[in-house]
């Protein structure tokens, strides 16, 4: 690593919350944050930002006359990134650099659009610049109205670590010193959803009125997804929507919320259009990069991708095990707010960032023997998405 990176800000709006306050009192609990969606007459466990926030929400869409045309990716990507560079106290004429991706970008525009021109044989007017992927960093470059780069990219589900590592290339280059990166997703759509239930990896398990999940099998009752259960026996992937952005500068700065120490990257050849190797062996070498000459034992938690798939897991599990004779504690997020696709780096990157901050571990409530950290300084961050390709970001405790 040319240089230390600093994290001097992070936030976002999902189904943990809209402040950094709410995201970990929702940490804290062992409770999921799944409910059930009725889509094309089904019911789905997904993961939906609250009520409360989605008032928000409409308020900017309302703010705005061209707001009232944007799709809800590039609506909490807006949102999430006016209360980041707050934060950290940027300003419009700092001309800060934008990258913001996301896997599928404006799928419920999209949607809409094309059940209308199928019915109308015509195009609605807005329809294709409303439903770019550049959507996402242009209109959020537009609202902070800064004059830096913007890039906008879909990296599947691996987007916002891409999006970390180009905010790290742009800085390290001397081009820009300050970059805000992330990631934005709202697929909680119709034919996102049934392109899932295709890949035969969605869960199955239906979610009561009352938040309780339905019992299908017994290690199934509690929680909808199984995240990094290498005992469960079926895939058990749920949904969520929610965009996270985090601002970097360069060299370890006074105010600092955590240091990117290190970072790696890897793309592995296909045998199939969805999976990885059984040993992931993307995710040995992206971490391996990581860490860099760092001991592996410096290594104090892993926030792994773990999509709550059998083969998913297992692999990264494998992965971990090849790369580290003692392998750390080891968590995910995805059992408690779904997978996020292009989004779930970035959510990954906070929940590490408050882990360091708060000094606690944050634990899977439903994992056998789950091993806790004897100290919380390093942490790595882990993201992969369809085309093996995997990103690794260590984050260390910044000193204060």
């Amino acid at each position: 690593m040319q240089q230390p990176i600093s994290i001097t800000a992070i936030s976002s709006i999902s189904s943990l919350g809209k402040t950094p306050d709410e995201v970990w009192q929702s940490y804290l609990n062992n409770n999921h944050c799944l409910t059930s969606k009725s889509v094309l007459d089904q019911e789905l466990p997904v993961a939906q930002i609250p009520d409360h926030a989605k008032g928000d929400i409409e308020t900017l869409k309302q703010s705005d006359q061209k707001y009232k045309s944007l799709d809800h990716s590039v609506l909490y990507a807006i949102y999430a990134s006016r209360a980041a560079v707050k934060q950290a106290k940027w300003h419009a004429s700092d001309n800060f650099g934008i990258n913001l991706g996301s896997s599928r970008g404006a799928t419920e525009l999209f949607e809409t659009y094309y059940d209308s021109f199928l019915q109308s044989n015509k195009a609605e007017t807005l329809s294709s610049p409303t439903t770019t992927l550049g959507n996402i960093a242009s209109w959020v470059a537009h609202d902070l109205q800064t004059g830096g780069p913007e890039i906008s990219h879909s990296i599947t589900c691996s987007t916002a670590l891409h999006a970390l590592l180009n905010g790290i290339a742009w800085i390290n280059s001397g081009m820009c010193n300050k970059f805000l990166v992330g990631g934005s997703e709202a697929p909680l759509t119709p034919f996102t959803l049934a392109q899932m239930q295709a890949l035969k990896i969605y869960s199955q398990v239906k979610i009561q009125n009352d938040g309780h999940a339905e019992l299908v099998e017994a290690h199934e009752a509690t929680f909808p997804c199984r995240a990094l259960d290498l005992e469960k026996t079926k895939n058990t992937m749920v949904l969520g929507e929610g965009a996270s952005v985090a601002c970097l500068e360069a060299g370890i700065q006074e105010d600092a919320l955590a240091i990117i120490s290190g970072y790696g990257y890897a793309t592995e050849i296909l045998k199939h259009n969805i999976s990885i190797s059984s040993d992931a062996q993307c995710f040995q070498k992206s971490m391996k990069m990581a860490l860099g000459d760092l001991n592996p034992d410096e290594v104090d938690v892993i926030v792994m991708h773990a999509p709550g798939t059998i083969k998913g897991d297992l692999s990264e599990v494998k992965a971990i095990e090849k790369v580290f004779p003692n392998p750390p504690a080891l968590t995910t997020n995805k059992w408690k707010i779904g997978h996020t696709f292009g989004a779930s780096g970035a959510l990954n990157i906070e929940l590490a960032v408050l882990m360091l901050q708060k000094q606690q571990f944050i634990s899977v409530p439903f994992l056998k023997h789950q091993k806790e950290p004897k100290r919380i300084k390093n942490i790595l961050v882990n993201a992969v998405g369809f085309g093996g390709n995997a990103v690794s970001i260590l984050v260390s405790k910044a000193n204060k």
